[in-house]
């Protein structure tokens, strides 16, 4: 295995870089391909959040690997490379491994224990199948990395460690006060229909919100979300509405709305200062205070009771969950506004704290991590087994063909019964090598035991290369078709 992560996160750089170095999916689309041009690199696959990018390639050098995927990161994000090579990380082999295992469990999140990630990982597995950039590696790590994560949420209490980065932004907005309690009868504004904002939605009109407008750039996008929020047999509160309205309503929803959350694909500013000042002027209960000026009270803290939108003087509660950020971060200086954004979410979760189940997660992964590598060892050696049987039945052919030639008189019995008496002798022979190399394969430092094999029984590489590339394109195949 010659797995190669290249990345940035929260974790390793500031938010103002993880905003420069967002990437579409279009650009994601087109690294991939230019990785895999790459001569390092033979499959690849990003993982791309609002805290994180990480390149995954299989590379055939290290070295040269690492400085290609980073100049690779730099050339597609824009961020010149001496800026962004201190934020970098680099796992290879297990500890790449173990990154991701860690990463689909929560381990890694800016709120320990968020599902989200999950979703997020499946998409780049699904971007890697469908421009075929994912081989039979990647196909089976990210396969195995959701599987872990699903493993992890339901064998282990980590959903009590942390909460989906909307909940625990909410709660943030909520200042203390129940989120149930605080979002009652509110009207909020959810822009973008992606995941994140459906799940913005939902947690909305389940905390008891009275309205959600839900504004997108694809108005049936908008429409469909709408649908599912007002499906009977929903969980939102009792008399609960919601509507679907184009963006360019959304100056006349701010004006009404008493809860906003932004999280849209934008490369640039969704809501601008000034129009939340405007939305904030337009409203019976005052005028909105200017950006240019701070607040008297210098800031909001985040765990002050001034996020209780309605009863402290905050009129205007947005959540920014968009990377590069949607809302301009001038809106931190308005008054009768309170936004939490990615930023102070981050600073936030620094403190959580920790639950005791975050230990058992970690040996999940620890344990999933040794039993892939045993896998990805074992499935080595088999291109030299089958090699080697392959072999072996072609020598049996020959030998039967030139008894044949020595006997002609036998009969169809007496032929049969030669050979298959010939293949089991050939057959019992390589039963406990092949096996014992099999379990050998899977051990620590094993990979060598196929070049032995090789070695010993004189095998065509380019026989075993055969082999391995039959067994790669199967693998692909099959594996795109498996549901995540």
């Amino acid at each position: 295995m010659s797995l190669l992560v290249v990345g940035l996160s929260h974790r390793s750089a500031p938010v103002s870089v993880l905003e420069r170095a967002a990437l579409a999916r279009e650009a994601q689309a087109k690294l991939l391909h230019d990785t895999l041009a790459a001569e390092p690199a033979t499959e690849a696959a990003v993982l791309a959040t609002c805290n994180r990018i990480e390149l995954y390639a299989d590379v055939d050098k290290f070295h040269a690997g690492v400085a290609e995927l980073s100049t690779l990161l730099a050339q597609h994000t824009g961020v010149g490379l001496d800026e962004l090579t201190p934020y970098l990380y680099v796992h290879y082999e297990d500890r790449a491994v173990h990154h991701l295992f860690s990463v689909a469990c929560g381990l890694d999140s800016m709120v320990v224990g968020e599902g989200q990630i999950l979703g997020q990982i499946k998409d780049a597995l699904a971007l890697g199948q469908e421009l075929h950039t994912a081989g039979r590696l990647l196909n089976d790590l990210f396969q195995q990395a959701l599987r872990v994560g699903k493993r992890a949420h339901s064998e282990t209490g980590i959903d009590r460690a942390g909460q989906s980065l909307v909940t625990f932004g909410l709660e943030r907005l909520a200042g203390g006060t129940p989120l149930g309690d605080w979002a009652g009868g509110k009207r909020a504004l959810v822009i973008g229909a992606g995941s994140m904002s459906s799940l913005a939605a939902a947690t909305l009109a389940r905390a008891g919100v009275a309205h959600v407008a839900v504004a997108n750039r694809t108005l049936a996008r908008a429409e469909r979300l709408v649908e599912i929020l007002l499906e009977p047999g929903g969980r939102s509160a009792a008399g609960f509405t919601a509507s679907a309205v184009e963006m360019a309503a959304v100056p006349q929803e701010l004006a009404l709305a008493d809860v906003v959350v932004s999280c849209t694909g934008a490369m640039g500013v969704v809501l601008t200062a000034g129009a939340i000042r405007d939305a904030l002027a337009s409203r019976p209960d005052g005028a909105a205070g200017s950006a240019d000026q701070d607040r008297t009270d210098g800031s909001c803290p985040l765990d002050s009771a001034c996020g209780d939108t309605g009863r402290t003087g905050v009129r205007l509660a947005l959540l920014d969950l968009a990377m590069p950020r949607d809302i301009d971060a001038a809106v931190h200086r308005l008054d009768g506004a309170r936004l939490v954004d990615i930023e102070s979410l981050a600073e936030a979760s620094a403190d959580a704290p920790m639950a005791a189940d975050v230990d058992q997660v970690r040996t999940i992964v620890s344990d999933e991590v040794a039993a892939f590598g045993a896998a990805q060892r074992a499935a080595h050696i088999t291109p030299t087994v089958v090699a080697l049987r392959t072999m072996a039945a072609d020598v049996v052919a020959s030998e039967i063909a030139r008894l044949d030639g020595r006997l002609p008189d036998l009969d169809d019995k007496q032929r049969a019964e030669i050979t298959q008496t010939v293949r089991r002798v050939v057959d019992k022979l390589l039963h406990a090598p092949t096996v014992r190399v099999k379990e050998l394969a899977s051990t620590p430092g094993g990979a060598g035991y196929a070049d032995a094999l090789r070695e010993l029984f004189d095998l065509d590489p380019q026989a075993v290369a055969a082999v391995s590339r039959a067994d790669s394109q199967a693998g692909t195949h099959n594996t795109a078709r498996e549901p995540a």
